[in-house]
């Protein structure tokens, strides 16, 4: 197991997890209509960072600054020496800097790769190890934290430094357009009226440490995670939650559901995301277990995602508290898993994060606060 041992969340709600979660469990969304951003030409939903609130200077991108002023918060709150060889940098993105290639003229080559980013984030901590860059689609910040328990499980460094992040471009906004999958409204996942996603910007922090058995005892642990892959279509996902119901599965062979207070999914609000996870969730036992998502309060955050959305779990558990759906009116999936759009209070100090992503990605970590019961 591996520890948390500091965090950090930047969104248009706030500069801290704190700010973050208060905002969420206050019922504040992000989500905004945009008209005429970045020359796309359909008005869209979304929740976008004003880059005032970025305060890292030099020759650094949106991205990267994100990532570096999120990074350099977290830092504060424990002491870390991030320029020691014994720190890993995990970058969770899945586009990094892709808006360059939009730009007028040719943009340096090393500027655009995602790995090049991250020696830049890295080098800003005056970190000369090699970072490793986590991209599998919307399941990326899920990923990332399971490779930072295997990373310290495997002694390969003591402290694992993950962070989350994307922003938006025409590249992305315009991609899931073509789709049909971006709603015209603000999005309502689970819902039987839901249109679609909407799209946001974030970056998140967390920094793990091994597990030496001398912490604090109330301290949160990421127990396991997993990942599987249905291989079911590029864009959609299995109509039996097959690779989503593996990783429940695989989770559950370590988590007793009795102790879960609550899944954390996905919940985009398109039409088959949203069924994929209940088939997924009622599969594995747990229409029972109060389900939510957050993407009503910041749109899909894409990289940042996996690592923002267990954060702000972590903050429901301390404060004994599974947050609403927001957007969420009338179940509108075939399963009867136990969704609400108003906060509920819970007794239980651990949660599942799932998650899925294109390419018929899966993947789901177990978070406890505490020891072993």
């Amino acid at each position: 197991m591996a520890v948390k041992l500091a965090d950090n969340i930047i969104s248009p709600l706030g500069l801290t997890t704190d700010e973050n979660y208060r905002a969420v469990k206050a019922g504040r969304s992000a989500l905004r209509l945009h008209e005429g951003v970045a020359g796309i030409p359909i008005p869209f939903y979304a929740s976008l960072l004003d880059e005032s609130v970025l305060t890292v200077e030099g020759d650094y991108t949106k991205f990267e600054r994100m990532c570096i002023q999120s990074v350099a918060a977290a830092l504060k709150q424990c002491d870390i020496d991030a320029a020691s060889s014994r720190v890993l940098f995990i970058i969770s993105t899945t586009k990094a800097n892709v808006e360059l290639l939009g730009n007028p003229g040719t943009p340096a080559f090393d500027k655009i790769l995602p790995g090049m980013a991250a020696r830049r984030i890295a080098a800003w901590f005056s970190n000369k190890r090699t970072p490793l860059v986590v991209s599998n689609a919307c399941i990326s910040g899920v990923c990332a934290q399971i490779e930072a328990l295997r990373a310290l499980e495997l002694g390969m460094c003591d402290y694992a430094i993950v962070v989350g992040a994307d922003v938006q471009s025409p590249f992305i906004v315009t991609g899931f357009q073509s789709l049909k999958a971006v709603s015209s409204e603000a999005c309502r996942p689970f819902d039987r009226d839901r249109k679609g996603l909407n799209l946001g910007e974030a970056a998140a922090t967390v920094i793990y440490g091994r597990d030496d058995k001398t912490r604090k005892t109330d301290e949160w642990q990421i127990l396991c995670g997993f990942v599987r892959n249905d291989a079911n279509h590029i864009s959609g996902p299995s109509r039996t939650g097959e690779g989503s119901y593996l990783v429940l599965q695989s989770v559950l062979r370590h988590l007793n559901p009795l102790e879960v207070a609550f899944v954390s999914a996905h919940g985009t609000a398109t039409l088959y995301n949203d069924e994929m996870e209940s088939i997924a969730i009622d599969r594995a036992g747990l229409s029972d277990t109060p389900v939510g998502s957050l993407k009503g309060y910041y749109g899909h955050t894409m990289g940042a995602a996996g690592v923002l959305e267990t954060l702000l779990s972590m903050c429901a558990v301390d404060d004994y508290t599974v947050l609403g759906t927001r957007g969420f009116e009338n179940i509108g999936v075939s399963r009867a898993i136990s969704v609400s759009a108003e906060n509920r209070t819970t007794d239980r100090n651990a949660f599942i994060k799932l998650i899925s992503g294109f390419g018929g990605c899966n993947a789901a970590a177990a978070f406890r606060k505490g020891g072993d019961k």
